[in-house]
C-alpha cells in the first residue's frame, strides 16, 4: 500500500483529497481505496463517485467504472460529464452501442451545442448500423465545426457502409478538401471506385494514398487487382510481387485463392512469380 495511506484520514475531505493526490501521481489502486473510503463517509457525493469511476477506467475495470459514473449521474442528473464518460466507455471499450446512444443523448440534453458528444452520438449510431441517424448527428457536428475533418470522414464512412456510393464519394471529397493528403479518405475512395468497376480512378486514389504510405502492402495489392481487372497483366504482376515481398504469406495465399487471378494462373509470368516467391519465402502451395 502506498505510504501516504498510513496517515489514515478520518474524514470525507481527507480521504477525497488523498484520492485526488494519488490519482494525479498515477497510483490508481491506492486512489481507488481513498475514494471508496470517502464514499463511506459521504455516500451521496457526486465528485467521489465521479473520481472513483475515473480511476476504475484507468485500471481497465470498465463495467465498474460505468456503475460509478451511473451513481454520479443519479446524484447529479444534470451534470454532463458523468453521462458523457459513461457513453465513451460503452462506445470505445465495451461496444455497447445502445447504451452509448442513451448516455450521449442524456449528455447532449445537458449541453446542446457540444461538438464532442454530437460527434460521438454519430459514431454510436454508425457502429449500431443506424446510418440515417449517424449522418444526422455528423451533419450537426459539422455545423458546430465546419472544417472538422473527422466528422466529414465519418459521415462519408456511414454513407459507404450504407452502400450509398455517390454520397460517400462526395463526402470523402469534402474530407480531402480539409486534409488533402489524408491516407484513409483516398484509400476508402479507392475501395468504392474499385467496387464500382472504375479501376483507373481507383488506382489514382490508391496512388494518392501511397504518398503517405509508400510501402503499404494493402495499397500494392489493391492496385495489382485493379490492373488485373483492366487486363494490364504486367502491371498487375509487378504490384502483386511488391505486395508479396511486403507480406509474403498473406499475398501468396491470395495469389492462389483470390478469383481476380483465376484467368492468369496458367500464364508463364504469373506462374513463375508464385513459384519463385514460394521458394524464397518457404511457402507451400496447396493446390
Amino acid at each position: 500500500m502506498f505510504r501516504t495511506l498510513e496517515c489514515r484520514p478520518d474524514s470525507y475531505q481527507g480521504w477525497y483529497e488523498q484520492g485526488n493526490s494519488l490519482q494525479k501521481k498515477g497510483y490508481y489502486q491506492e486512489a481507488l481505496v481513498s475514494y471508496t473510503k470517502a464514499i463511506e463517509y459521504h455516500p451521496h457525493d457526486y465528485w467521489a463517485w465521479y473520481r472513483k469511476a475515473g480511476v476504475l477506467e484507468e485500471l481497465g475495470r470498465y463495467r465498474e467504472a460505468i456503475e460509478s459514473y451511473a451513481q454520479a449521474a443519479t446524484i447529479k442528473p444534470d451534470n454532463y460529464w458523468a453521462w458523457y464518460e459513461q457513453g465513451c466507455i460503452c462506445l470505445d471499450e465495451l461496444a455497447q452501442y445502445e447504451n452509448a446512444i442513451a448516455c450521449f443523448t442524456n449528455a447532449l440534453a445537458r449541453k446542446r451545442k457540444d461538438y464532442w458528444v454530437t460527434y460521438r452520438l454519430g459514431e454510436a449510431y454508425r457502429k449500431h448500423k443506424e446510418y440515417d441517424q449517424a449522418i444526422f448527428y455528423f451533419e450537426q457536428a459539422i455545423k458546430l465545426r465546419p472544417n472538422d475533418y473527422w466528422a466529414c470522414y465519418r459521415k462519408a464512412e456511414a454513407f459507404e457502409q450504407w452502400e450509398k456510393w455517390d454520397e460517400a464519394l462526395a463526402n470523402y471529397d469534402l474530407a480531402l478538401a480539409i486534409k488533402p493528403q489524408d491516407y484513409w479518405a483516398h484509400y476508402q475512395k479507392g475501395v468504392i471506385l474499385e467496387k464500382l468497376g472504375n479501376f483507373s480512378a481507383a488506382i489514382n486514389c490508391y496512388q494518392q494514398a501511397e504518398i503517405n504510405r509508400p510501402n503499404s502492402d494493402t495499397l500494392s495489392y489493391r492496385q495489382a487487382c485493379c490492373y488485373a481487372c483492366q487486363n494490364q497483366v504486367n502491371l498487375g504482376i509487378i504490384y502483386l510481387e511488391k505486395a508479396i515481398d511486403l507480406y509474403p504469406r498473406k499475398y501468396l495465399d491470395l495469389a492462389i485463392s483470390d478469383p481476380v487471378w483465376e484467368t492468369l494462373k496458367n500464364q508463364t509470368g504469373f506462374m513463375l512469380l508464385v513459384q519463385n516467391k514460394s521458394q524464397k519465402y518457404n511457402y507451400i502451395i496447396n493446390n
